[in-house]
């Protein structure tokens, strides 16, 4: 069944432009742009999938989203997003698969400085078009940089079914998850399931788990009041430490130090006008 393109730009001609979605829980359905997009999450959490992969958007990074790429995304409930559109020309060299990126300071705030300019506005309401021009094509050329450094927020997909079958049980049991009831679940042995994991991902079934569970691990500690020790029990610690550990070597700060930076960018306050749900077009 075909996927549907949303265009963004409604018919105009915007070289670059923004959106904002503020908003409750939304599952947007498979669809793409006319548009490269780079969205950015000022809080809540925000999951993208498309055919190769399902990416997490944590608050304080960034998810890129070249022209014409087949994705949806999930926006958890209390998500705040701002997201950029750069025309295909502004960014040539954009790759062929969504990314995350760790967002420096500067992308941050000319993301939030880029809503003045909707990216659905008429070629009268620019009334500074060299600036706003000028702006993106910046913007643009500070995001091809950022495409070069990856934050490895993603798990793979699979078409085959066992492989799907599987991966699903796992996350959805990543509190007491083992190999053995993944199997059983999926009516194969041990050693046929880790083959399995091996051929058709390129890594251990193990190693899936471990980043399933750091994924959901910063998705927990986003929300607010959520406690260490409550996260480390929610994806299948038996202590904080070694929670810790497996973290820190994941994410490169510790889970307190991710929680407090984290709690301490959603404080900030942004002035943006009405928020927009381009991704709710039917």
């Amino acid at each position: 069944m075909p996927r549907r393109v949303i265009e963004l730009r409604r018919g105009g001609s915007a070289l670059g432009g923004s959106y904002l979605y503020e908003g409750d829980a939304l599952i947007t359905g498979w669809h793409s742009h006319e548009v490269h997009q780079i969205e950015y999450a000022l809080h809540g959490v925000v999951e993208v999938e498309t055919d190769c992969a399902h990416y997490l958007l944590p608050p304080q990074q960034a998810a890129w989203i070249p022209a014409g790429l087949d994705h949806q995304a999930v926006m958890n409930p209390d998500v705040k997003t701002v997201a950029v559109m750069f025309d295909r020309t502004m960014i040539a060299d954009s790759g062929d698969r969504a990314r995350i990126l760790a967002v420096s300071p500067l992308i941050r705030e000319m993301m939030i400085y880029a809503l003045r300019w909707p990216i659905d506005r008429s070629p009268g309401e620019d009334h500074d078009e060299q600036m706003s021009e000028g702006f993106f094509r910046t913007l643009a050329a500070l995001v091809g940089e950022a495409l070069e450094h990856e934050a490895p927020l993603s798990l793979p997909t699979s078409e085959h079914p066992i492989v799907a079958e599987a991966m699903d049980y796992t996350k959805n049991h990543l509190d007491t998850v083992t190999c053995a009831q993944v199997s059983r679940a999926v009516s194969v042995s041990e050693r046929t399931l880790r083959r399995l994991f091996s051929d058709t991902l390129g890594l251990s079934w193990r190693t899936y788990l471990l980043h399933a569970r750091m994924l959901r691990a910063m998705a927990l500690l986003a929300a607010p009041m959520q406690s260490v020790q409550e996260t480390a029990t929610a994806v299948g610690f038996d202590s904080v430490s070694s929670f810790t550990r497996a973290f820190a070597q994941f994410c490169g700060e510790t889970p307190s130090g991710y929680r407090r930076r984290v709690t301490e960018a959603q404080g900030d306050s942004v002035g943006t006008r009405p928020a927009e749900q381009p991704f709710a077009q039917q």
